[in-house]
């Protein structure tokens, strides 16, 4: 009978339950996306991929500005009106009326402006065209964003967890029909049969998601709502721009300054597809779990904030730095043992391999930075992220700056751990000198 008790009392855990949801239909996502990504190298080819991945610079730099900051601001202040009693479906309503306004902003932008962008910004005209096609995701992305975010703040994660897989499994079908139908017509597999595939991906989410909420009556104070979701947004949305704006650059610059360095534009490409396509998405491939952690944190953190408890927010702030730790140096155990046949027989490519035995140590430090940051934002502080993210990201491009073209894509790796150790440490000692580690801490600030 004890054992009973145990197992109901962490089955009612909202951090729990939610966690474990979201990663089992985040790790099915990435299993599903893992295998997209090999079968999209061997059909567009590792220059394709580099085409690819430069547009979604551009993709996360939109989400930001239309939905991310958002997305939080509704999570935060869903989990608080539940925490007072008061209605929650009102924060709903309001990001959505900013969040599609927004969108349509964006989608209005850079479709009108995509040659421009691909031609002196990417530095790569044939991007014009799927950037084109990329804008349509927008409006979509926008909706099925802040519906997530009500789920979340109401720690009901079951809805994002099916969306989420849906849009997945949604995107690789139409990627594989449009691929059988080019095949079958003899015409030329191209980057934007994937682009295809991330606005049919979104617009199954969405439908899925405005088919299964419940929208009540509930507008009583929706402008004060509306006030309150966007001041609370707008750190959070400058952060995301900010730092998209610099990832932007980033992704810019990898290939101008491999060009320095001495490759052609092709081979340029080339390695910037295999790092961003093959040896990124195979590192992150572990942080399905520390990013649901950090989706469930920022609710659970604001709601305890709101009643006070001091007592579970440095309980839960420990707890997370020992479980992103543990599995942080696990995480690069692992990739140290098994890059060289990750490389030869998932990717077929020995470069791969290499980049990912340089990028296992960042793990730890980026699960930490991750959870770290989520935490922050469920405290109120979006200021103190937005400057361990801006400082993160500027240490990044000094590094491409200055020693990309001298020392190569190597350089680039390092760059990556250094950032990634500052933010983690810097976050700590923030939490610290808030008083939130400590057991004898005054009141929360």
């Amino acid at each position: 009978m004890p054992r009973l008790s145990h197992l109901k009392k962490y089955a009612s855990h909202p951090i729990l339950l939610g966690t474990v949801l979201l990663t089992a239909t985040g790790l099915a996502s990435r299993v599903i996306g893992f295998f997209y990504r090999i079968f999209l190298s061997h059909t567009i080819g590792a220059q394709g991929m580099g085409i690819y991945q430069l547009i979604f610079p551009v993709f996360a730099l939109g989400i930001a500005f239309c939905s991310s900051g958002i997305q939080s601001a509704i999570s935060k202040y869903t989990a608080e009106a539940v925490g007072r009693g008061h209605c929650p479906q009102v924060y709903l309503y309001a990001g959505l009326l900013l969040s599609a306004a927004l969108s349509l902003l964006c989608t209005a932008l850079i479709y009108t402006g995509a040659e421009p962008v691909a031609f002196y910004i990417l530095d790569e005209p044939r991007c014009s065209a799927l950037l084109r096609i990329l804008a349509l995701s927008f409006p979509l992305a926008a909706v099925h964003s802040c519906i997530n975010g009500y789920y979340y703040g109401l720690q009901k994660t079951l809805v994002p967890s099916i969306s989420q897989l849906l849009e997945q499994i949604c995107r690789v079908l139409c990627v594989y029909l449009i691929y059988r139908i080019c095949i079958s017509k003899g015409t030329d597999v191209t980057p934007a049969m994937a682009v295809w595939g991330i606005v049919c991906g979104e617009l199954a989410g969405t439908l899925f998601s405005l088919t299964v909420v419940r929208f009540r009556r509930c507008t009583k104070h929706l402008l004060s709502a509306m006030r309150h979701v966007f001041v609370f947004s707008v750190p959070l949305t400058t952060n995301r721009v900010l730092i998209d704006l610099i990832n932007s650059a980033e992704a810019i610059l990898i290939p101008i300054c491999l060009k320095s360095y001495g490759y052609a534009n092709e081979d340029a490409l080339s390695i910037f597809g295999i790092l961003t396509g093959m040896a990124m998405p195979m590192i992150l491939f572990p942080s399905v779990l520390t990013n649901s952690v950090s989706v469930m944190l920022l609710p659970s953190i604001s709601q305890a904030k709101a009643q006070k408890n001091q007592t579970l927010i440095r309980r839960t702030i420990r707890r997370t730095i020992e479980a992103c730790l543990v599995l942080g140096f696990a995480s690069t155990l692992f990739f140290l043992l098994t890059y060289s046949l990750i490389g030869q027989y998932l990717f077929v490519n020995t470069l791969a391999g290499l980049y990912i035995r340089t990028l296992s140590f960042i793990c730890p430090f980026m699960f930490l930075s991750t959870t770290l940051c989520s935490i922050l934002h469920g405290l109120g502080h979006p200021t103190a992220t937005l400057l361990l993210n801006l400082s993160g990201c500027l240490l990044r491009i000094c590094i491409i700056w200055t020693c990309v073209p001298v020392y190569g894509i190597r350089a680039y790796l390092y760059s990556m751990l250094a950032s990634q150790i500052l933010v983690a440490f810097c976050a700590i000692v923030i939490l610290n000198r808030c008083g939130d580690l400590h057991p004898g801490s005054g009141t929360i600030r």
